[in-house]
């Protein structure tokens, strides 16, 4: 199947998380919204936890995409770190998926797959990798702290510098994830952020 067509089902998955719970979510009704037969759902996903998998793990690709491009958008490293949060609780607070995959708080109108690895017996690359581990709340943090240090950094820095930045990066996430569980007040994550790295070696 072409890549587009998966990304129209994936699409039509999304559309109708939004309007009822996944539980109330059905494959016939995903393929007909994508404009494909129901066989060819279930040739690309293998199911409802394969196409459950596939939704989640392109939320986690698309946040990560936002995340890069935060760090890539500003000169000065406060401003990439304070951008990099921004989205983390602007992506977080419109969508309901990277919400509970960045807290761990999945409702029972969100699909729930198993954070491990599931046997894959699927010839589709795509759903090979859907099929693998999903990131914990945990991962997001040192994911996303590696590669804000990677980006700061460069590819020279070595020891101690590295691990101060290394704890700037991760105090940033850590306080952006912290306004997703409790949205902050007049000011927003930004003020948040560059009050808090006033202090930090960034």
């Amino acid at each position: 199947m072409m890549p587009a067509a998966r990304e129209s089902l994936l699409d039509a998955a999304y559309t109708a998380l939004a309007r009822r719970p996944w539980s109330a979510v059905r494959m016939v009704d995903v393929a007909a919204a994508a404009g494909v037969s129901r066989q060819t759902l279930y040739n690309e996903f293998g199911g409802k936890d394969g196409l459950a998998r596939a939704l989640v793990r392109r939320e986690a690709d698309g946040y990560l995409a936002g995340v890069d491009r935060a760090l890539g958008g500003y000169a000065e490293p406060r401003d990439r770190l304070t951008a990099t949060a921004e989205w983390t609780a602007s992506l977080a607070r419109e969508n309901a998926l990277v919400r509970a995959m960045l807290t761990g708080c999945w409702t029972e109108r969100l699909p729930t797959p198993t954070l491990s690895a599931v046997p894959s017996s699927s010839a589709v690359p795509a759903q090979r990798r859907a099929d693998g581990p999903l990131p914990s709340p945990g991962d997001f943090v040192q994911i996303v702290r590696d590669r804000a240090v990677s980006v700061l950094a460069g590819p020279v820095a070595v020891g101690s510098d590295t691990a101060e930045l290394a704890r700037s990066c991760e105090l940033v996430v850590r306080l952006a994830l912290s306004c997703v569980a409790a949205p902050p007040g007049e000011g927003g994550v930004a003020e948040l952020v560059r009050g808090a790295l006033q202090r930090q070696p960034v």
